[in-house]
């Protein structure tokens, strides 16, 4: 251990982030669907990383995709229906469910028809497909979305609501308009208890709706062979019950399919009563339209909103309350500035960082050439940390150096046009390396390179130097949002 930095165990580290996970090779399986009754034949295929799942239909000219987000939800009789240049996916729940269910982030699901095979009702067979097909991790983080304030919506007789939790939990109720067959049920998702506890759960109907769908042109690939059918008191199986309960985990594996149209894995505990799949992709769309708020706690690269232009007016000037706090703003970034060639003095810095002393670790960036960027941060005796990091044999933290990282990627991404404006959420380091201390008066040179940029996700290598030497250095992962 060196005598002038006594690291506890834990700051040589790399930090453990999820992966992203496909699918290990094509699987295919042919059958009815339930509301055509034409024979569908369908296919999962592996997917790059940041691609999602995506519906292809390979019975249309130019194979058709439609991605599996809440934007693209259009009808929502009896099961969810995605919409896209007037093409149309029906009865999408079961499968989004059992990709969920098994953590696989990025498949492509091709069918040759209007909707999947209904197979028997569950998402059994699916599971089994995913399962044959098997998972490979990629190389990109996967990034939960952690619900940060309640959303509650009350919908007729259904009420729909997720909480903050540090997982994936559903609490349901389950109850046909005449409170027959109330059943209640609470899980933890995860792959595990979805295998076990929900993807074999069986869609169910009221005798007295079969008319109804009929004349509605739906369920002609209905029978006892995949779904349940409960007349009076009695249930009509072609086989016993797979669960106590089985009427509400299959509502509990359709909030699973339709909450999946997020687009991201998400963490947060819904409570539902009487659910439908109307309600959860209107529970979908609401964690959509949070998740792209800024979050206040977030650490940002990209500039606060332009100050709002009041026109003069002959109105009294509003009363401001007497708590109000005083907001500073500063202008848009000009991104057409971090082109190759370019160099940027600390104004021009922060005018694309929000960072503002003493928390901005850069003073000027000296160099941008393609994909990599140079910038500078002279370590003075006035930095605040220095009185407590060490009285008397000051060093400049660690986690510092990986902030000045951090904030450099934030710089040179900002060149790519679709990120102007938005907000990069620092959300991984790993292979973080602390080799020798900073001290005051040293000029500390920071080296990134952009390694890869796909979809909203960027990843950068980067290098803190000391006269030549390496200090410090980190792979960062950040992500974009709009505002």
């Amino acid at each position: 251990m060196s005598r002038w930095l006594p690291r506890p165990p834990w700051i040589r580290y790399k930090t453990r982030v999820p992966s992203q996970q496909t699918l290990r090779q094509p699987v295919s399986y042919a059958g009815i669907g339930l509301h055509s009754g034409n024979r569908v034949s369908m296919g999962f295929l592996p997917a790059p990383p940041d691609s999602g799942l995506r519906f292809r239909r390979t019975d249309l000219d130019g194979r058709p995709e439609i991605e599996a987000r809440a934007e693209f939800v259009t009808d929502t009789q009896r099961s969810t229906t995605l919409s896209k240049g007037g093409v149309k996916i029906h009865t999408v729940e079961h499968v989004l469910a059992a990709f969920a269910g098994a953590g696989v982030h990025n498949a492509v699901i091709e069918i040759d028809a209007n909707e999947p095979p209904i197979a028997d009702g569950s998402a059994r067979e699916f599971a089994r497909m995913i399962r044959e097909a098997g998972l490979v991790a990629q190389p990109d983080p996967v990034v939960p979305y952690k619900v940060t304030a309640p959303i509650e919506l009350t919908l007729g007789e259904t009420q729909m609501a997720i909480f903050p939790h540090n997982g994936f939990k559903v609490t349901c109720t389950s109850a046909d308009k005449g409170g027959r067959f109330t059943q209640f049920h609470s899980l933890e998702i995860t792959p595990e208890s979805w295998d076990k506890e929900l993807s074999h759960a069986r869609t169910f109907c009221f005798y007295e709706e079969i008319e109804f769908l009929i004349r509605n042109g739906l369920i002609k690939g209905g029978s006892l062979e995949n779904a349940i059918v409960i007349r009076e008191d009695a249930v009509l199986t072609n086989e016993p019950l797979r669960y106590a309960e089985e009427f509400v985990r299959h509502k509990i594996l359709d909030i699973v399919g339709d909450l999946s149209l997020v687009g991201r894995p998400v963490h947060g505990h819904v409570v539902a009563v009487k659910p439908s799949h109307h309600a959860n992709t209107e529970l979908a769309k609401a964690i959509v339209a949070q998740m792209q708020k800024p979050m206040e706690q977030a650490r940002t690269f990209s500039p606060p909103p332009a100050p709002a232009t009041e026109k003069s007016s002959d109105k009294p000037a509003e009363r401001r309350p007497a708590n109000a706090a005083t907001v500073t703003t500063t202008p848009e970034p000009a991104v057409g500035s971090v082109r190759d060639g370019a160099t940027l003095d600390v104004n021009e810095v922060m005018r694309l960082l929000p960072h503002r002393p003493p928390f901005l670790m850069v003073d000027r960036v000296l160099k941008i050439e393609g994909n990599k960027i140079t910038a500078l941060k002279q370590v003075s005796i006035g930095e605040p940390y220095f009185a407590g990091h060490f009285p008397g044999h000051p060093i400049m933290p660690g986690v510092l150096q990986l902030e000045a990282i951090a904030q450099v990627a934030g710089i040179l991404m900002m060149r790519q046009a679709e990120n102007a404006g938005k907000l990069a959420y620092f959300m991984s380091a790993e292979d973080v390396k602390w080799r020798k201390p900073v001290h005051p008066g040293d000029s500390l040179i920071i080296e990134v390179e952009l390694t890869k940029s796909r979809g909203k996700i960027g990843r950068a290598k980067g290098t803190c130097l000391v006269d030549g030497e390496v200090v410090s250095e980190a792979v960062v992962t950040c992500m974009f949002f709009n505002r």
